[in-house]
């Protein structure tokens, strides 16, 4: 009889450890798609490029601020992106509209069309891969070579959140 006992102690005590087990695994999924979810609603809202960086051999070898009679704007809402490049010196327009998607590091921009200029970018090429640096009010859109060197970056801030 005390076997019996035994066993049956051990077996809701393996049958709870589970569940918990199970409780656990769950709170931990859910943390990590909360976790994703914050990353993606990072992303959105409205930043202006503030400069580049070019690299070599995957570091930077120099630097360039913005110069302040060009601006350049980028707005992402939970799906969709849109640029937008003002240079008042130049009459051609620039501007891109599309969907975008990132995954960690990696921002992925598919563009569906733009001004005269980018129509002619994107009858090439719609789909613009980067590597992504996300920080809290700023990130960095990496430009990489088809061997996976960083190549140049655009540097960009937060000017508004959703």
């Amino acid at each position: 009889m005390k076997t019996k006992l035994l066993f049956l102690s051990m077996l809701l005590l393996l049958a709870f450890s589970c569940k918990n087990e199970a409780k656990s695994t769950e709170t931990t999924s859910n943390s990590s798609n909360a976790a994703l979810n914050d990353k993606l609603s990072d992303l959105k809202g409205t930043w202006e490029l503030t400069g580049f960086y070019n690299y070599k051999d995957n570091v930077v070898v120099d630097s360039f601020k913005m110069n302040p009679d060009f601006r350049q704007l980028k707005m992402y809402t939970d799906t969709k992106v849109m640029w937008c490049k003002h240079r008042p010196a130049d009459s051609s327009e620039w501007f891109g509209y599309g969907t975008y998607k990132f995954d960690g590091d990696q921002l992925t921009e598919v563009l569906d069309f733009g001004s005269t200029v980018m129509d002619e970018v994107i009858a090439e090429k719609k789909q613009f891969i980067f590597e992504l640096n996300l920080q809290s009010n700023k990130f960095q859109q990496i430009e990489l070579d088809d061997e996976g060197n960083r190549i140049y970056s655009e540097n960009y801030i937060r000017v508004e959140e959703p």
